[in-house]
């Protein structure tokens, strides 16, 4: 399996895994990006992911595709949130197989590092104070019109 996909509802990682077994494989990584309830200073009660779903779909799978080409690795798979989100949520999971977890691990990293940097996914935080604010609107935006 070697995707990038957006959800709304909660999934599971553990069935998720499942797709991404391979017996060619030793090393599987995962990284989960939770929900936290501080940020800047600030106490986040809540969160809400949005998307310009097309354009995140097409450089989401570009990166997996990256990825694959990078490193030598079997599978990938990306899947992030969208819509409002609480503190603990999973927001974002990567997971990457691999025949060493050399691979596995360079990999896994890079798909996360490119898909916060490169994908129109905007953050907007809910604080105890009553405000709330987007979190890297501008750079994520200014970003995704250099490709």
């Amino acid at each position: 399996m070697n995707e990038f996909r957006i959800e709304a509802a909660v999934f599971q990682p553990e069935r998720e895994k499942l797709s991404l077994m391979d017996p060619s494989c030793g090393g599987f990584v995962t990284f989960e990006g939770w929900v936290r309830n501080r940020n800047d200073g600030q106490q986040v009660l809540s969160l809400e992911y949005q998307a310009y779903e097309a354009l995140a779909l097409k450089e989401g799978t570009r990166i997996i595709a990256e990825a694959l080409e990078r490193f030598p690795v079997t599978s990938a798979l990306c899947i992030h949130r969208v819509g409002r989100l609480e503190i603990g949520d999973l927001a974002v999971w990567v997971a990457v197989s691999a025949g060493h977890r050399d691979e596995a691990f360079r990999a896994c990293r890079y798909v996360i590092d490119e898909i916060k940097h490169r994908v129109p996914i905007w953050k907007k935080e809910y604080y105890a104070s009553g405000d709330s604010g987007w979190v890297n609107c501008e750079a994520c935006a200014s970003h995704a019109h250099e490709h």
